[in-house]
């Protein structure tokens, strides 16, 4: 049981950066940083392909996958509105703080000695090295954004 629950904590977040993802998009198209949305959109798949993975192992273990974001959904979704009402600067710190946080879930995860190989393997082949390139990926448009 605790491992899935540990999963869909994980599913939680990823659906919390889905959600976070497309409402920065539709901010960026709207005011048509169209380069930002672009650079964005490769990292909005990756977190479905990786809600689609959660889910897949969660029903797999013989659990049921949660279905949506909850609180940290919420308030991540305030915080992003927030930062995009303050421009995409604001609006890209604000994501790259959700990556942030969580890789160290993922590495925090990765800790427990009593991990399921079969989600180890899932955070160590995907989920992580996937927050990882994301957290670069918004370095890059960030220091391009204050150059």
């Amino acid at each position: 049981m605790h491992n899935i629950d540990t999963l869909n904590k994980f599913l939680k977040d990823e659906l919390s950066a889905t959600e976070t993802y497309q409402q920065a998009l539709d901010k960026f198209r709207d005011d048509a940083d169209l380069g930002e949305s672009e650079s964005l959109l490769p990292i909005h798949e990756a977190h479905q392909k990786a809600v689609s993975s959660i889910q897949a192992l969660i029903q797999r273990l013989g659990g049921t996958p949660c279905e949506d974001s909850g609180t940290w959904g919420t308030w991540a979704k305030i915080v992003q509105g927030g930062a995009n009402m303050m421009g995409t600067k604001a609006a890209l710190k604000a994501l790259q703080s959700g990556e942030k946080s969580g890789a160290e879930d993922y590495e925090q995860a990765l800790q427990e000695t009593d991990l399921p190989s079969d989600i180890r393997s899932l955070i160590e082949t995907m989920l992580l090295p996937a927050q990882r390139a994301h957290i670069v990926t918004l370095e890059q448009l960030l220091s391009v954004e204050t150059a």
